[in-house]
């Protein structure tokens, strides 16, 4: 069991995070195994080639994977993060899935597929979280 009782609980804790949020960014599923978050394509989120911003990617990947590193450990921080861009979006839809790939005593390492609505895979992304360990 998660530090969240469902996704509802996960979406309040993170709409603070104003910058993804803003944006139009949510937490839309969340297990103890995954945590997706998704954005509806708009002209605020493209570049001036037309294509979804590299930094608009990268805050839905990093909505997914602090979803998912906070259920499985709260408080996290992160420690770092790397995405690599795919392709284009073609869709009006972005998705970002993030699993767990480890977890340890200190550090949870997440990977992250962002992907649209018609399936292409955009982008993926890893990142590393610190678990912060309260005091008794």
């Amino acid at each position: 069991m998660g530090a969240f009782a469902n996704v509802q609980e996960a979406a309040n804790f993170f709409k603070d995070d104003r910058f993804a949020t803003e944006n139009g960014m949510e937490v839309c599923e969340l297990t103890d195994e995954y945590a997706v978050a998704k954005m509806t394509i708009t002209s605020r989120h493209r570049n001036a080639m037309n294509n979804v911003m590299g930094g608009a990617l990268f805050t839905l990947g990093d909505l997914a994977i602090s979803a998912l590193g906070c259920h499985l450990h709260l408080p996290v921080v992160g420690l770092d993060g790397n995405i690599n861009f795919l392709s284009t979006a073609k869709g009006d839809v972005l998705y970002a899935k993030a699993t767990c790939r480890k977890n340890g005593r200190t550090t949870i390492v997440m990977q992250c597929d962002i992907t649209d609505d018609t399936g292409r895979l955009v982008a993926v992304m890893t990142a590393t979280a610190f678990k912060i360990q309260q005091k008794a």
